[in-house]
């Protein structure tokens, strides 16, 4: 089951407090009906989306929710960042979906963060006017983080980057 799916078959009120009624004991439709204080139809109607979209399972007629499905369903997929490589917690804390969300303030692990900045965005001994290197550091900086000039400052303090007559260069 997906999240989409799940988020499917809970959209409806009437299926969430049925859901709810399960979750709570309640173990067959009259049960629910009652608990819920729906009408009969909503309930039937309810656990049948329910059964089918695998939140519910209904042995011998007494209806429970199933709890193996739901987490194995969130396990199933969590949100991809690409950004962060799952190796390195610095990188998982402080990036979100290629952007910085934050720069730490102790300088081993800012050093290691701006080395991926470094290393992701500027090839070795290439040239680069100032102009391409905060065009090239902008977009680290959209979920505001920080911003361009810091990052570039930063990169010259820690010489990941060398700075001659306004040009940069990844050493």
């Amino acid at each position: 089951m997906t999240a989409e799916a799940l988020a499917g078959a809970l959209a409806d009120d009437g299926r969430r407090r049925v859901f709810a009624a399960i979750v709570l004991g309640a173990a067959s439709a009259a049960q629910i009906a009652e608990r819920a204080d729906l009408p009969a139809r909503t309930v039937l109607t309810g656990i049948r989306r329910l059964t089918d979209a695998g939140l519910v399972t209904g042995p011998d007629g007494a209806l429970a929710a199933d709890e193996a499905s739901l987490r194995a369903s969130a396990r199933e997929r969590r949100p991809a960042d690409d950004a962060a490589p799952a190796e390195d917690p610095v990188l998982r804390t402080f990036l979100r979906a290629g952007a910085l969300v934050g720069l730490p303030a102790q300088r081993g692990r800012r050093r290691v963060l701006l080395a991926h900045i470094a290393q992701t965005s500027f090839e070795p001994g290439t040239r680069y006017p100032e102009r391409a290197v905060d065009e090239a550091l902008k977009p680290w900086c959209a979920a505001g983080g920080s911003d361009h000039a810091t990052l570039r400052r930063y990169l010259i303090d820690e010489q990941l980057l060398t700075r001659e007559h306004g040009i940069y260069q990844r050493p």
